[in-house]
C-alpha cells in the first residue's frame, strides 16, 4: 500500500486512487490563508474549526465546495445527480437551439504546452493513439461534476473521464462546471492533484474559486483532456 503526497492510501504504485496524483511526487506546500471579503466579512471558516460536513456524502468541509461531489456549501445547492452505477445512463437527446455542450476531446496541443513547462504529469502521462469525442449537455440550474469514476468512494462524476483511454492526470472529483442564476456559466477547480486551465493559459485557475466561461472556451485537465463548451 503506497501512500500519495496528499495522505490517500493507494494500491496502485504509480498514481493515486483517489486524487491521482504522482505517488513520488514533492508535496505541495498548503493553501494560501485567505483573503477577507469586500467590506471587511471574514472568511468562510474551515471544516476543523466548524466541523461542517457535506450533507450528501460526510466529507468535512475544506472550503466552497465539497472536494468529493461538488456540493455548494454557501448557497446549499447539490451538484447533478448520476444515475445508479447499475443502471445505464439515457443517451440525452439532441439538444435545442441555443442550449450548450461540452465536447470532450484528446488535445496534442494542450498536452505538449503543458509538456514545454514541466507541469505535473506531462511528461508521465502519454498521448493517446485514439481517443473518441464524448458529448454532454448543458442546461440551465445544472452542478456538474468533472472527474473519474471511483466505486469504492463512491464517486459518479456527470462528466465522466474515466475512459478509455484514461487521463491519469484528472483526480476523480477534479471540477465542477457550474450554472449561474444569470444563465452564465463557470468551472471551479476542487483542489485538483493537476489543476485546471482555462483556453490557452498556463497558470491553473484558483481552487475553489469560480472562473467564469462561455461558448468557444477551452477546459484543460489532467495530461492531455480539453473539455470544449459549443453550441
Amino acid at each position: 500500500m503506497a501512500t500519495c503526497p496528499r495522505g490517500h492510501s493507494s494500491v496502485a504504485t504509480d498514481y493515486c486512487d483517489e486524487c491521482g496524483a504522482p505517488i513520488n511526487a514533492p508535496v505541495l506546500p498548503a493553501p494560501a490563508a485567505a483573503v477577507p471579503a469586500p467590506g471587511g466579512a471574514p472568511p468562510a471558516p474551515a471544516a476543523a474549526a466548524t466541523g461542517e460536513v457535506c450533507p450528501d456524502c460526510g466529507t468535512p468541509r475544506s472550503g466552497r465546495f465539497c472536494e468529493v461531489d461538488g456540493f455548494d456549501f454557501e448557497a446549499q445547492t447539490p451538484p447533478a445527480q448520476s444515475p445508479p452505477a447499475h443502471q445505464p445512463a439515457p443517451v440525452p437527446a439532441p439538444p435545442p437551439g441555443g442550449t450548450l455542450r461540452v465536447v470532450v476531446s484528446a488535445d496534442r496541443a494542450y498536452h505538449d504546452r503543458m509538456a514545454a513547462i514541466d507541469a505535473p504529469d506531462a511528461d508521465r502521462v502519454a498521448f493517446p493513439v485514439f481517443c473518441p469525442e464524448r458529448r454532454f449537455a448543458l442546461a440551465d440550474g445544472q452542478h456538474l461534476l468533472i472527474g473519474r469514476r471511483s466505486r469504492s468512494r463512491g464517486i459518479e462524476p456527470d462528466i465522466d473521464l474515466t475512459g478509455p483511454p484514461e487521463d491519469v492526470g484528472v483526480s476523480h472529483a477534479h471540477a465542477v462546471l457550474m450554472s449561474t442564476s444569470e444563465g452564465a456559466w463557470t468551472v471551479v477547480d476542487l483542489g485538483s492533484a493537476n489543476g485546471t486551465y482555462l483556453n490557452d493559459g498556463t497558470d491553473p485557475i484558483k481552487p475553489n474559486t469560480p472562473a467564469p466561461v462561455k461558448e468557444g472556451d477551452q477546459i484543460h485537465v489532467g495530461a492531455w483532456t480539453t473539455l470544449t463548451i459549443t453550441p
